[in-house]
């Protein structure tokens, strides 16, 4: 099972607005997603983030800004090739202004008006947990059509 990070950035505390990333190409494309994406050999996973965020936003975050707030796994037991786990973190500070990439279109969202239609289907059970500052520990299994959570194990702090 691959390693993911995912990093979202937020304003406010509590959050008020988070960026979210609409997927240009590649897996997700066309999605609204957070920030990241795969470990590379020799990475932790702070380094993996930080790499992320530049690559996909053009904003620089330090390894310190970043707070842990999650873990989530991923079976696609119909594409068991997408399978993968995320470790998530939340960053309120970042030099730069997110801009568009080749990968991503990011837009701030007010955390009300969250587009989880335009999201993967798991993103509705556990990112109102990372939102409110809550650890979120959680399992999604995706049914045949590798669109719909079939189950779901979500446990917040």
């Amino acid at each position: 099972m691959e390693d993911r990070t995912l990093c979202l950035l937020v304003r406010g505390e509590p959050a008020q607005e988070v960026l979210l990333g609409c997927k240009k190409r590649g897996f997700g494309r066309g999605k609204y997603v957070g920030l990241g994406g795969k470990v590379e050999p020799g990475e932790t996973l702070e380094q993996a983030a930080v790499r992320e965020v530049l690559e996909e936003a053009e904003v620089s975050v330090s390894e310190r800004a970043l707070e842990p707030a999650g873990h989530l796994v991923f079976a696609f037991p119909f594409k068991p090739e997408w399978d993968m786990a995320a470790r998530v973190f939340v960053a309120r500070r970042w030099l730069g202004e997110p801009g568009e990439t080749e990968e991503l279109q990011p837009r701030w969202f007010p955390v009300q008006r969250i587009p989880y239609a335009e999201m993967w289907d798991d993103a509705r059970y556990w990112l109102p947990y990372v939102l409110a500052g809550e650890w979120v520990e959680a399992r999604f299994v995706y049914g045949a059509d590798n669109v719909t959570v079939a189950e779901a194990t979500v446990l917040g702090s």
